[in-house]
């Protein structure tokens, strides 16, 4: 089934984790890979190599086969937990829903003018602003 979403994961000092997730690997279910975004990327110098701290990492998903994602990421040994912030959106989402660490498990946290509704499709179901217009 056809069903696109984008993830970005933001963690501190987070490198050497990560770093197994930039490759692929037959045990996962999904067969995309993380892509490292450093401060070369930010500061537009293009370097080919990799700068000392890494913190955000991207992913698009063509399929919806990132069910196990976040308790996957939620199991992973984070040297710094607090820093951990997982940005979602699914097809359907509005907006980026955002999930953090808190005692142990990744949780969505509430965005202000926002609701989730259950969707069958979706693995965290849709986010919809409450302030969007309204169509016909």
């Amino acid at each position: 089934m056809s069903r696109f979403a984008e993830v970005i994961v933001l963690a501190r000092g987070a490198e050497e984790v990560m770093e197994h997730l930039e490759h692929t690997d037959a045990s996962r279910p999904w067969h995309q890979t993380f892509i490292a975004i450093d401060d070369t990327k930010f500061s537009g110098a293009g370097f080919q190599f990799r700068s000392a701290e890494c913190y955000a990492w991207v992913i698009q998903f063509y399929r919806n086969t990132w069910g196990e994602l976040l308790s996957y990421l939620e199991a992973l040994p984070w040297p710094r937990p607090e820093s951990v912030q997982v940005l979602i959106h699914d097809e359907e989402d509005d907006c980026f829903g955002l999930w953090m660490i808190y005692d142990g498990k990744l949780s969505e946290v509430p965005l202000p003018r926002t609701r989730r509704e259950e969707y069958a499709s979706s693995v965290t179901g849709v986010l919809f602003r409450e302030d969007r217009p309204r169509h016909c």
